[in-house]
């Protein structure tokens, strides 16, 4: 905003690093689970099933709690005063 950025650029910048984050995170949890599943039906015999619908379903969970819990700090950078803002830097 000290060089002129509009407070809704400030909070589409803030969702979208929340979002990217929550999706890498998803896809972390998504390739962990996988390799779980894989080692659960090896080691122990069990069968498993990763369904393309379980992982869609995680996929959305992640974006719907990374916009959730980014869109407050989000709204609070936008509301901010740069001047107050950078003198706590």
């Amino acid at each position: 905003m000290a060089v002129g950025a509009r407070p809704n650029y400030v909070r589409l910048q803030f969702l979208t690093e929340s979002l990217v984050l929550s999706l890498i995170g998803g896809l972390i949890g998504v390739l962990i689970g996988g390799v779980i599943a894989a080692l659960v039906s090896k080691i122990l015999g069990w069968p498993t099933l990763v369904s393309a619908l379980s992982v869609l379903i995680s996929f959305a969970f992640a974006t719907v709690i990374g916009i959730f819990f980014g869109y407050y700090p989000a709204h609070k950078a936008a509301a901010l005063d740069p001047i107050e803002a950078l003198r706590y830097e």
